[in-house]
């Protein structure tokens, strides 16, 4: 029988970035979906982190490098200044979800923002990492530039609300939850319902 995991993030989030890695070892081999969802940690108004600010430097020195490194996954605290809204990427991963193309437009945003230090707030970038899946990039920039996929976006987040989603990454599998980073034990051990969390 077939596992949905719902895994709640942000795509400016280091923490879900660096959760991918054991979703994946832990649905290997396995009946399981990874089916990611939309949450903003600063939805537009409220102001986004700056990467030279005392906090994203010293969260970064102390804790997301050090993960990193035990996870073996490349990272780096991206440049750009302030960190960009992540509603019009997750607009674009609604279109690409339509698409059953929504984890592979996951895994190439987070490494646009957290390896090449691209501006995922931006229209042209997000067109790029779409072509690049072989979306049609022209019909992607006119459903961002319209707003084609806002509600739907709406949706998600109101969801989130509802099940009172408040950290990221929030692994969800039949109505239990891991929050934070899990590791592949943890997750093995929701999936097997050995543990009931939430």
């Amino acid at each position: 029988m077939l596992t949905t995991i719902e895994v709640f993030s942000d795509f400016v989030c280091p923490f879900c970035y660096l959760a991918e890695q054991p979703l994946a070892d832990a649905a290997d081999g396995g009946d399981v979906q990874i089916a990611w969802r939309p949450f903003e940690l600063r939805p537009d108004p409220t102001p986004t982190l700056r990467p030279e600010g005392d906090y994203l430097q010293s969260t970064w020195q102390q804790v997301v490098y050090p993960m990193a490194e035990r996870l073996g996954v490349p990272i780096v605290l991206p440049r750009v200044s302030p960190q960009p809204y992540s509603r019009l990427a997750f607009e674009g991963f609604a279109y690409a979800e339509e698409r059953a193309l929504g984890q592979r437009y996951t895994e190439r945003i987070f490494r646009a923002f957290f390896v090449k230090q691209r501006d995922i707030g931006k229209v042209e970038i997000l067109t790029d990492v779409a072509g690049e899946l072989g979306l049609d990039a022209d019909d992607f920039r006119a459903a961002l530039e319209s707003g084609r996929y806002a509600e739907a976006h709406q949706q998600a987040l109101r969801r989130a609300r509802e099940l009172e989603i408040t950290v990221v990454p929030t692994v969800l599998v039949d109505g239990r939850r891991l929050e934070g980073v899990p590791s592949a034990e943890a997750l093995h051990r929701l999936f097997d319902g050995a543990v009931a969390i939430g």
